[in-house]
């Protein structure tokens, strides 16, 4: 009998474009149940607003203490969302988040449907229905954070492996999604409220129960696919909290483990990168309610919004393809300081002009629209920066938590600041409250470039016209740059 035929070995050429199409497919399989999931999240986020305006007209407070209460929601659950993740199965937590989204959505759509017609008019039916209705926009907002850790946080970092390029693609096209989603979301749930708000509300429905199948059998694809997504992430013989049966050692032992997290998150190596970016969210410098509010108080109109923010978006996917290229070049943590000076240098001038021009609201709101345009660029490209500063994968659903609500939090105090500073000619000093801010952001990340490089600038370089030598540099700086061109595992 003849031996069998040894099978040729694969050329390594071979093998790396057989590993590159495997990761192809899965990237393809993630983007399409991240689109899904950021579709529905941002069309129903806007849609809430729209409905709730419908059911409660010339009523700000009713908006106002829906959004705060889930809002609150992510800081109250905060670490019990980070230890669910960073305790159970990828694939597992993933499901939960999908079907709970979903049906607090659908459910949601049922109640504003009731209100729209005219519950509302009833204040005890009203009061039941909002209650209920904040109760689920809590569920949905848990959910949403619990599928955006989970996969941005988590899945894209082990799909890439060890490999910096592809973790800097993924990140950049999940970003690419979560803007696109932003812009085209709103936009089309609002043509459809100006036709008919039931129909918007049917619609939504529609779209978020067809979505559920398709999101699931894409991210099952890709758990099943990859095996080190399979691998546990924490030791089965970690020891285990016991807690007390009654209400109070729960409450206590909960808040136990929220401190004790919170202090690991503010003592972690990644803290002040995070931190910084967290502080951003205190801002009332973007294209958001506050903001819209006021231009349409000095004289802009909708249309003249719709195409600054439509401008903002663009400079923001912009940045997607800007912020990789730049860290290939000079390295994350460089490109990050670079991108966070960016975003300072461009609201400090609109800021400054929007000042000067305090008399004339036209011209001063359109100088401070165009520092806000240019500063979203900066933005976008030090948060995918950010995005490159790894975690260890047994805290990392822990630390992301954690700094969502941090997120969360500083996000209410933004509202907090339009609350105080309710009227239109009191503007001025919330923008300056969120100038200081992203200032406070600027010196945070500085000091951990500081910490990490050394130095913040090549001293050398800014007195090069005195030096013959312009081949100058440390071997200090070669080291540190040569560190900055690959992913910085913390």
């Amino acid at each position: 009998m003849d031996p069998p035929t040894p099978t040729p070995a694969e050329h390594p050429g071979q093998r790396a474009a057989s590993s590159q199409r495997a990761f192809d497919k899965t990237a393809y399989r993630l983007y399409l149940s991240h689109s899904l999931s950021t579709w529905n999240t941002r069309v129903f986020e806007f849609g809430a607003v729209l409905y709730l305006a419908k059911a409660y007209p010339g009523i700000l407070l009713t908006l106002s203490v829906y959004a705060f209460v889930r809002g609150l929601s992510a800081i109250v659950f905060a670490s019990a969302i980070g230890t669910y993740i960073d305790h159970n199965d990828r694939l597992r937590v993933v499901r939960a988040s999908i079907v709970g989204q979903r049906a607090a959505v659908g459910v949601s759509c049922i109640l504003f449907i009731l209100l729209v017609r005219g519950a509302a008019q009833d204040p005890l039916q009203s009061l039941v229905l909002l209650t209920l209705v904040a109760a689920l926009a809590c569920v949905e907002k848990i959910c949403a954070i619990i599928n955006t850790v989970s996969i941005e946080k988590d899945w894209v970092v082990v799909v890439a492996g060890p490999e910096p390029e592809r973790l800097k693609i993924l990140n950049a096209q999940m970003r690419r999604i979560d803007l696109l989603c932003k812009l085209v979301g709103p936009m089309a749930i609002a043509l459809l409220d100006g036709v008919s708000t039931e129909l918007a509300i049917a619609v939504n429905m529609g779209m978020n129960v067809a979505s559920v199948g398709i999101e699931y059998a894409a991210i099952a694809r890709v758990y099943h696919d990859h095996p080190r997504l399979q691998d546990p992430k924490l030791d089965v013989t970690e020891p285990c909290v016991s807690t007390s049966d009654s209400l109070f050692g729960r409450t206590h032992a909960a808040l136990s483990k929220l401190a004790a997290d919170t202090r690991r998150y503010c003592t972690h190596a990644a803290f002040l990168p995070s931190f910084a970016g967290a502080l951003l969210y205190l801002n009332v410098l973007s294209f958001g309610g506050q903001m819209v509010t006021y231009l349409l108080a000095s004289s802009y109109r909708s249309t003249q919004i719709a195409i600054a923010r439509t401008g903002s978006v663009v400079l923001e996917v912009t940045a997607t393809w800007l912020a990789p290229a730049l860290m290939s070049e000079i390295g994350v943590t460089r490109a990050g300081i670079w991108s966070s000076w960016w975003q300072l240098c461009m609201l400090a001038a609109g800021v400054s002009l929007f000042m000067t021009f305090e008399d004339v609201p036209l011209i001063s709101a359109s100088c401070l629209v165009g520092g806000t345009v240019l500063s979203r660029m900066g933005l976008w490209s030090f948060d995918l920066c950010a995005q490159m500063i790894e975690v260890e994968a047994e805290f990392r659903g822990v630390f992301s938590s954690i700094e969502s609500a941090f997120q969360n939090g500083f996000e209410l105090l933004s509202y907090s600041s339009t609350i105080v500073f309710f009227r239109p000619e009191d503007f001025k000093y919330p923008v300056m409250i969120s100038l200081s801010t992203v200032f406070v952001s600027n010196f945070c990340y500085s000091v951990y470039v500081r910490r990490r490089r050394g130095h913040l600038l090549h001293p050398e370089k800014l007195c090069v016209c005195a030096k013959k030598d312009h081949a100058y540099v440390t071997l200090a700086d070669r080291a540190s740059d040569s560190v900055d061109r690959q992913v910085q595992h913390v």
